[in-house]
């Protein structure tokens, strides 16, 4: 019996019981499902583990009727306080193992620091938890294949955080390069903000009071604590130190390169085979990920995708129909007879009477979502693949993962698609995989 059909009877059985010894039932028809209402036995119950600046993205779930936040997990005790306030009261947890546990809770939505990322999805795919997390996926190649496997098995829903997904102007221009209107196409451009220099590793007297300084390093490295290695927002370490994360190259990237993924996913093209070019690591300061890029990834067709951060982008002039880059971030798709670049809530299109045919583009048709949280948790419902699903995922992830170790090792970096390794390079192979700070394993 899942914990649905149980809630579900629960709440019938007391209004049967109520009626039988002579007092009225008080459950409201709202509860049983009526007058329109999605009863509480039938919503579904998310958790939320990571209560930072990416947490906001939960706010769906709150005004969703079918859903609603029932937990919460930080091991900073003032996030998630604040978290279990504007959720209406609801339980807080140090630890998500606790959270985890709860038979009541169906579906996690993960926010924490990226190296908690996969570790936390697979927890949750084993308690039978669906999961939606954030981008990027995982911190190595090796937990990307590893949360792929593991959510599987467990025939988990899984929906992973690249919103873009879920704006039409990325559907439509996508649908109009599937359909043929810009002719063959030719070459493409993917690009995103740069990522920060800097940072300072000087220790702090003591670790903030409330703060698990423990649980949040979890699987990472032994390191002394200090703010610009654990604070949030962009230009701080949770984003560009290597033993938290890729950096920006995976970070940012994974946006523009997961609208990419959905195209060639909608074409057999797979992900690149090669990687070559160059990018720029810091020398000093404590974040040590990548800050610039431009990496020509070549399908196995011999299509070529360039991959830059932005002002390496802006760099680059005369690209044909287009002339320079239209936004800060996006997928520009070079055809033989056009052009069409998308970012997140705009698009252009070379040319302009393109969109003429956005509404009716032809036989191929993506996943139309408005929302990707509703998404998420229509899914879960349904038990039909979310529009962001994990096998792309692991796809897109995996692009930004060789484009970051080509760089590192200075070779260029061949694919083997079938076997899912690379080719002939130990120093780059040694790369697929990190060590994990006992206890935890994937």
């Amino acid at each position: 019996m899942t914990n649905k059909t149980y809630r579900r009877d629960f709440l019938k059985a007391a209004a049967v019981v109520g009626t039988a010894v002579g007092f009225p039932a008080i459950i409201p028809s709202s509860a049983l499902g009526k007058d329109g209402a999605v009863a509480p036995s039938e919503r579904i119950n998310v958790g939320l583990i990571g209560c930072g600046d990416r947490s906001a993205a939960a706010n769906p779930y709150h005004h969703y009727e079918k859903s609603e936040i029932v937990a919460v997990c930080d091991p900073i005790k003032q996030r998630r306080l604040a978290k279990a306030q504007q959720f209406g009261g609801c339980a807080d947890y140090n630890d998500f193992r606790e959270l985890l546990e709860r038979s009541d809770v169906d579906a996690v939505h993960i926010s924490t620091a990226d190296h908690w990322h996969v570790p936390i999805s697979l927890a949750a795919a084993r308690a039978g938890k669906d999961v939606y997390t954030e981008k990027p996926l995982g911190i190595s190649i090796e937990q990307d294949l590893a949360a792929r496997q593991i959510t599987d098995k467990y025939k988990r829903i899984f929906q992973y955080g690249a919103q873009n997904r879920s704006t039409a102007q990325t559907r439509m221009g996508l649908e109009l390069v599937l359909n043929g209107h810009i002719g063959e196409v030719e070459k493409i451009y993917v690009w995103c903000p740069p990522g920060e220099a800097g940072g300072s590793a000087i220790p702090e007297l003591a670790v903030p009071e409330g703060m698990d300084y423990n649980m949040w390093l979890g699987p990472a490295p032994q390191a002394p604590y200090c703010r610009d290695r654990v604070g949030g927002g962009a230009r701080n370490g949770i984003f560009h130190i290597y033993d938290y994360a890729i950096g920006f190259i995976a970070g940012w990237g994974a946006h523009p390169v997961d609208t990419l993924q959905w195209w060639a996913d909608n074409t057999g093209m797979g992900i690149p085979v090669t990687y070559k070019g160059i990018g720029t690591i810091p020398s000093e300061g404590l974040f040590n990920t990548i800050t610039h890029w431009d990496i020509e990834g070549t399908y196995a067709n011999g299509l070529k995708m360039r991959f830059m951060d932005g002002p390496s982008m802006r760099k680059t002039k005369d690209i044909p129909y287009v002339g320079e880059i239209p936004f800060g971030h996006g997928v520009l798709f070079i055809g033989s007879e056009g052009a069409v670049a998308v970012s997140r809530g705009t698009w252009k299109l070379f040319p302009d009477t393109l969109r003429m045919k956005a509404k009716d583009p032809g036989k191929v048709r993506l996943i139309a979502s408005n929302n990707h949280q509703i998404n998420f948790i229509d899914s879960v419902v349904s038990r039909k693949q979310p529009v962001g699903d994990l096998a792309s995922a692991v796809r897109s992830d995996i692009i930004c993962h060789l484009s970051d170790i080509c760089i590192r090792t200075g070779k260029t970096i061949q694919w083997d698609p079938a076997k899912e390794t690379i080719i002939d390079n130990p120093e780059a192979i040694k790369m697929m995989s990190r060590p994990m700070r006992k206890p935890w394993t994937l």
